[in-house]
This record gives structure tokens, sequence and C-alpha cells, in this order.
């Protein structure tokens, strides 16, 4: 499933499609800091683990470009305090 993310960097998400369902993580960049603002899993697609591999892609993007990592979002907050 890993290999089915995508970056829309225009609209700032990454995001996949399951069975027809589109999961993505929205993300701003200021002042060095990318901030992961919102997490959306549809329910139909929930339990799955594809919010925890979507907010791993993202962090692991904002990494390997320098940025300070930050979550605006209360699960991607929570991947951060589990994972730091």
């Amino acid at each position: 499933m890993k290999n089915m993310i995508t970056h829309d960097s225009a609209s700032r998400r990454f995001e996949i499609v399951v069975d027809g369902y589109k999961a993505y993580v929205e993300y701003n960049v200021c002042n060095n800091t990318f901030d992961i603002i919102h997490t959306i899993v549809p329910q139909e697609i929930g339990g799955r683990g594809i919010a925890r591999l979507l907010v791993e892609t993202a962090y692991r993007y904002a990494t390997d470009c320098g940025y300070h990592r930050k979550a605006s979002c209360s699960y991607a907050a929570a991947w951060l305090k589990k994972n730091e």
C-alpha cells in the first residue's frame, strides 16, 4: 500500500486511494516547519493503518527536506509523541 501514496505538492497533500476512497494528510510549511494540519481517512477504509502510513510518509518527506516537524492534527500529534 505504501507505494500507492502520492504527493500532491500543489495541494500540500499526501494521498492514497483504497477501494475507491481517498485518504490524505494535508500540511503547511512555514518558517522551515512542516505542519500536518489534517489526517482524513474515510470510515469505509478505516482500521487498516492508512493514517499511520500517510503520516509516516509525510514526516519522512519533511525530514528529508530538512524541515522541523509539527502537528496541528491530533492524530499526527499522537504519532509524533510516540515516534520522536
